[in-house]
């Protein structure tokens, strides 16, 4: 079982827009979407839903006013102002529990909160584990580990060889959990300012972890010049750049239509997809070494510097 991560450093790269179609090639695969805070993958590959579950990440506090004996005690411990007038403002509470702890009249206790929801479907690619957090809801790191293994479980037992999943962009919590454990990450960027500065960042985060990392260009054509300082920066870095992908509205036309471009059209766009899943294709699968992990020879130069390899290796 392989498993690749499609992150961005910033938002609106494309790159769920890019895993649908590499679902699309893959034909075979369970799918994830991991940007748990802002998901939208369903969207394009409008998947139908099997199985529905809460997720309970938090508790908050709650005070039972027939045992209070109004001390304030609380009022006066709770650094988050989540207390007043001896009611609990549940969007305000933290969770932290002091409030529990010195309540002499035992009048408080910590009531489990839903934080959202996690979906095992089914798409026409295969199947999905996806989710849905609550408004001003945290702990996505969480569900997005959550998910993941739902996927692995589903892959173990269907017997697929690979999870492509979606990630959240950013560097934060959620990031970290959709790529710990991968076999590669696929970064998104687009040549702009924030494009590649956000690039360098996650780059470092994906190396911090020693996951193998691939760069996608966007919309390329927008501005060759940034295109040309992010080869440079990758060339710098051992980071391959193995996709391309040039402006055109036809990305947006088969969105409108629920489908991703590769099906939708054979242009340049969808040519070009194709000849990075190619590549993809070959680092993650074959051939593989009696136990299954990538060989060294299909590490990019970074990965093998991280591993502390020699290119003969």
């Amino acid at each position: 079982m392989k498993e690749l991560t499609v992150i961005s450093g910033k938002g609106g790269t494309g790159k769920t827009t890019l895993l649908a179609s590499l679902a699309a090639l893959a034909k075979r695969a369970v799918l994830v979407d991991a940007d748990v805070d802002a998901a939208d993958l369903h969207l394009l590959l409008k998947p139908r839903v099997d199985r529905r579950e809460a997720f309970v990440a938090s508790r908050v506090a709650e005070i039972d006013r027939g045992k209070c004996n109004r001390c304030g005690k609380c009022q006066e411990v709770c650094r988050f102002e989540a207390i007043r007038e001896f009611q609990v403002d549940p969007i305000s509470c933290e969770g932290c529990e002091v409030c529990f702890h010195v309540c002499p009249q035992e009048a408080i206790t910590m009531k489990e909160v839903q934080s959202g929801e996690w979906f095992i479907s089914q798409t026409r690619y295969g199947p999905m584990v996806h989710a849905k957090l609550g408004v001003v809801q945290e702990n996505s790191g969480k569900l997005v580990t959550l998910v993941r293994k739902e996927a692995q479980r589903i892959a173990r037992e269907g017997n697929y060889s690979l999870i492509l999943i979606d990630g959240p962009p950013g560097i934060g919590c959620p990031v970290i959990a959709s790529l710990g454990g991968v076999d590669a990450v696929l970064i998104v960027t687009e040549p702009t300012v924030s494009g590649i500065h956000d690039l360098e960042r996650v780059l470092a985060v994906s190396r911090h972890f020693q996951v193998p990392a691939w760069v996608c260009v966007n919309k390329w054509d927008i501005n060759p010049e940034n295109t040309e300082k992010i080869e440079s920066f990758c060339r710098r870095e051992g980071c391959p750049v193995i996709g391309k992908i040039p402006f055109d509205p036809i990305v947006t036309k088969a969105m409108v239509t629920e489908s991703a471009v590769v099906e939708y059209s054979g242009g340049t766009v969808s040519q070009e997809i194709k000849k990075m899943w190619t590549q993809l294709e070959r680092v993650l699968g074959y051939p593989l070494d009696a136990g299954g992990a990538l060989r060294a020879e299909q590490l990019p130069k970074a990965a093998k510097a991280e591993f502390g390899m020699s290119s003969a290796e």
